[in-house]
């Protein structure tokens, strides 16, 4: 018992105390909203979001413990094929779970749970891994052709499955976090001027392939008012649950739009908080997401040079970015309603513990990082020459 007590003592001190306080309030103001509105949500999305910040909190705590290194180095390659697999039996075996409208490919059933998860979200945590660790081993030659093509191919692997299974925003995602943490390797701008011609040329082959569905989605999400009773209405009631909180909100039992708006417990979820606790609660949201994503690039600019921490800080903090501001502009009825959770704040097992393992990896980088490693050095040393009495 007492080497178990140690050994939680020591993941404990590797934990980055602003990431942690900032996902744990996220966390309870996720918890504390779906309580307030467990009429309409249902006891189960209650406790299945109590339930999984629990395991969230101890999944952390684990992976800070576990040296990353020690995973990625060893497991990449299994994890890059691993992550396909799982994407192809999504796709020959999946369905669109609660949301059937779209048809997207995007849920798997546990056989004999009757649980559902959807692959593409810890797809996320083992390609952020594996990605890392391939920039990291070309880093020296990351401008040559042979690298950057071999670099699209780990990368379009992933992204064609996603694609393939019809989750176009999920897809966005992926594909900001390959552009972002090629960014921050090296890459010279060129290639991505190069990519943007290539996207701009085939953008009408593009467009033709995509659903109606998709579509309609697209291009009314920039004007819902064109549509007020078909598909700009989700984003056009979201934008009223906002209005409606004012300034305080109209409280935390209180019901309102967010009976009547679709996906307000998990797309939709920020405006569901805005209506209950008005300016003040949607502000307090944003400003933790900024203090968190500020603190992950702090620390990616703190990590260890010689490995590769560093830019699994980037890949994360740069999928935070995009899929806050993604999924907060669908709220206000500002871009296109894609599919796209608020982290940590929509319900949803698959996408809160898929974070949570992705905090206990910037825990781990913060803890080998060189500043804490020399404050932990220290501490060492003056416990060492503390006299006994």
């Amino acid at each position: 018992m007492e080497k178990l007590w140690n050994t939680v003592k020591e993941a404990i001190k590797n934990i980055d105390p602003v990431l942690f306080s900032c996902a744990t309030l996220l966390s309870i103001i996720s918890i504390v909203t779906v309580f307030g509105a467990v009429d309409n949500f249902g006891m189960s999305k209650l406790r299945m979001q109590v339930f999984i910040f629990i395991v969230g909190l101890f999944v952390t705590v684990l992976f800070a413990y576990i040296d990353y290194r020690v995973i990625v180095d060893k497991l990449w390659i299994w994890m890059l094929v691993g992550s396909a697999v799982l994407l192809i039996l999504t796709l020959v075996f999946g369905s669109s779970g609660e949301s059937r409208e779209t048809a997207n490919k995007s849920w798997l059933a546990i056989p004999g749970t009757g649980l559902m998860i959807q692959p593409s979200e810890f797809v996320k945590f083992a390609f952020i891994c594996t990605f890392s660790k391939h920039l990291f081993t070309v880093q020296d030659h990351i401008n040559k052709p042979l690298t950057v093509l071999l670099l699209a191919a780990h990368a379009g692997l992933i992204v064609g499955l996603i694609l393939m299974s019809g989750d176009l925003g999920v897809a966005l995602i992926y594909l900001a976090i390959v552009a972002i943490m090629l960014f921050c390797a090296g890459l010279h701008p060129l290639y991505f001027l190069g990519l943007a011609l290539v996207i701009v040329l085939l953008f009408p082959y593009l467009w033709e392939h995509l659903s109606s569905y998709q579509q309609q989605r697209i291009i009314i999400g920039f004007n819902p008012e064109s549509d007020p009773l078909g598909y700009g209405m989700q984003p056009l009631m979201s934008r009223d649950a906002i209005a409606a909180g004012g300034f305080i909100g109209v409280g935390l039992f209180t019901g309102g739009y967010y009976e009547i708006l679709p996906a307000s417990h998990t797309d939709f979820i920020y405006a569901t908080v805005c209506e209950k606790f008005g300016f003040l609660g949607g502000a307090l949201v944003i400003i933790l997401f900024m203090v968190m994503v500020v603190r992950i690039f702090m620390i990616a600019r703190a990590a260890d040079r010689s490995d590769y921490g560093g830019l699994i800080c980037v890949g994360i903090g740069g999928m935070l970015v995009v899929q806050i501001l993604l999924n907060i502009g669908m709220c206000f009825a500002m871009l296109p309603v894609i599919g796209i959770t608020l982290p940590l704040l929509s319900c949803g097992g698959s996408s809160m513990l898929a974070t949570f393992m992705m905090f206990g990896l910037l825990h781990n980088v913060y803890s080998h990082s060189d500043g804490v490693r020399r404050s932990l050095e220290l501490k060492q040393l003056r416990s060492q020459f503390q006299p006994d009495f």
